[in-house]
């Protein structure tokens, strides 16, 4: 079927509404209604149990943290007002802002904070865990001051309180109870700009905009819609005919983002990544033969065409990795070992490996077209070398359980990775983060109790220049025992209308700036 034709379908798919909202009450909608889309549809809403993409893209405009962080990384005000950090670097206390409220009209205090940060985050933020492995105790000295105390000195601590590692939560909701099923997980209750109001499953996710929000004059929309649209033609007719404001990364399919780019009153941007540093991989099970053999993992990288694949998959909005840091992050290097697509090389590394012709199981992250062409060239890549790959196919929830419970040989993920190594790299290869029922810590089960050691030092060290020393060595290591297959930093393009101003105010865009857009 032509573009064109699919386009047309794409858009009769649609029929009298977007996402169960009546596209008449749409087209009719008064100047304060942004229509965002959302793909897939999260798993849940609150922020401190889930992490995926879509819930912080939503649930982040709900959810706050101390700090926000603009496009360099450096911290902004945001519950706190002010910081201050000890000589020793081990005793930070920061200074909250009065009059906060959450959104059932209770007062956010300090208490909030110490429960958030020493109790909930604890039991339920498997990523937040990790660096709090720093923490020696958390303290409200008084109603709107709380002192964080480490045992030792942690280099990226002050790149933990934006709202995706370090949400507030209600103590007054959730302290005694099961932060599972606690009923306030399907009904979020946060300090941001943006209010839960409705989802209706399958359909669409509804936010208000915070009359009693603590920044005055900074909330601007009346509503918020996310609609969830399975079709990816539907998605992108959805943006074509105006019915939707905001495509963010992810949501479109690549091959339509130039040309949609071109429809007048319309335009794209990379930024609103930058805190993120996407990174893809494929995740090696190094638990089971034949992937725990290092010559075997080295013919997986070398087999695979990633510059294509940035090319066909991508459509030039990825470039090939180097190694486990993103180029974006803190003490990132490129000096280390280089593995271009070499197919004689990767049959000779298989014939040393000792590969008996086992068939492995290819697991395809379900996040659109692009992702399936990916997973689709790698396969073919792979059987050129000579490896017999079966394609797994499976939605999001099968995705991460098959994750969770280490069920495949072969699987394609995406990670943020938070501005700093200790923050979002580490958390990756560590051997204490082998733990069954999270998609995003060391997953592959790689263990070198160098690699922890490194890590380890490049958490405590607040040298600069020591820690740039540790974390060059531990990315020579990683790429040269492959523990993972790095395939993309990813670029992910947000398509919008040119009416909505002040699209990304901070280092994680969308995900703390929709209930801040300006309409014209």
């Amino acid at each position: 079927m032509k573009r064109r034709h699919l386009i047309q379908a794409g858009s009769a798919a649609l029929g009298l509404s977007i996402a169960g909202v009546p596209l008449h009450a749409l087209s009719q909608a008064k100047k304060g209604v942004v229509n965002v889309l959302v793909q897939p549809e999260p798993s849940g809403l609150m922020l401190g149990i889930v992490q995926n993409g879509p819930t912080q893209l939503i649930s982040g405009n709900i959810y706050e943290g101390l700090l926000r962080y603009d496009e360099k990384l450096e911290p902004q005000p945001q519950l706190a007002v002010s910081w201050t950090v000890s000589p020793d670097s081990k005793t930070y206390v920061f200074k909250l802002k009065p009059n906060v409220k959450w959104h059932d009209g209770k007062p956010f205090t300090a208490a909030d904070v110490v429960f958030s940060s020493d109790v909930f985050l604890r039991k339920t933020h498997a990523r937040f865990r990790a660096s709090l492995e720093q923490l020696e105790s958390v303290k409200a000295l008084d109603p709107l001051t709380v002192e964080f105390k480490l045992k030792q000195p942690f280099g990226p601590f002050m790149g933990l309180f934006e709202n995706g590692t370090m949400p507030m939560v209600p103590k007054h909701i959730y302290e005694g109870t099961d932060f599972a099923t606690n009923p306030a997980n399907a009904t979020p209750i946060g300090t941001g700009p943006l209010k839960f109001k409705e989802w209706v499953k399958g359909s669409y996710i509804h936010l208000i905009g915070n009359p009693q929000y603590h920044v005055d004059g900074a909330v601007t929309v009346d509503s918020v819609y996310f609609h969830v649209i399975p079709d990816a033609a539907s998605r992108a007719a959805a943006f074509e005919s105006g019915k939707v404001d905001i495509a963010p990364g992810g949501t479109v399919e690549y091959f339509d983002v130039a040309r949609l780019s071109k429809l007048p009153g319309a335009a794209v941007t990379t930024k609103g990544w930058e805190f993120f540093a996407p990174h893809s991989w494929l995740w090696i099970n190094n638990r089971s033969a034949p992937m725990n053999n290092l010559k075997f993992r080295q013919a997986l990288w070398t087999a695979i065409d990633r510059e294509a694949m940035a090319k066909i998959a991508w459509h030039g909005f990825a470039k090939p990795a180097t190694g486990p840091f993103n180029s974006h992050i803190a003490h990132y290097s490129s000096d280390v070992a280089k593995y271009p697509r070499d197919l004689a090389k990767a049959k000779k590394l298989l014939a040393e490996s000792g590969y008996k012709g086992e068939t492995l199981r290819l697991l395809p992250l379900p996040y659109g077209e692009s992702w399936q062409r990916q997973a689709e060239i790698v396969r073919q890549n792979l059987t050129q070398a000579g490896i017999k790959v079966e394609m797994v196919a499976t939605d999001v929830a099968g995705w991460n359980q098959r994750c969770n419970e280490w069920d495949f040989d072969l699987a394609f993920t995406y990670v943020y990775q938070y501005g700093d190594p200790a923050l979002g790299v580490g958390r990756n290869y560590t051997s204490h983060n082998i733990a069954k029922g999270s998609p995003f810590n060391n997953v592959g089960g790689y263990v070198n109790p160098k690699v922890d050691e490194l890590f380890a030092a490049g958490a405590r060290e607040s040298d600069q220049t020591k820690r740039r020393a540790i974390y060059q060595e531990v990315q020579k290591i990683l790429v040269d025992e492959v523990p993972v297959v790095w395939l993309h930093e990813i670029n992910f393009p947000t398509l919008y209308r040119n009416k909505i101003q002040n699209l990304m105010s901070s280092g994680i865009g969308l995900n703390d700036g929709l209930g801040r857009v300006k309409l014209s």
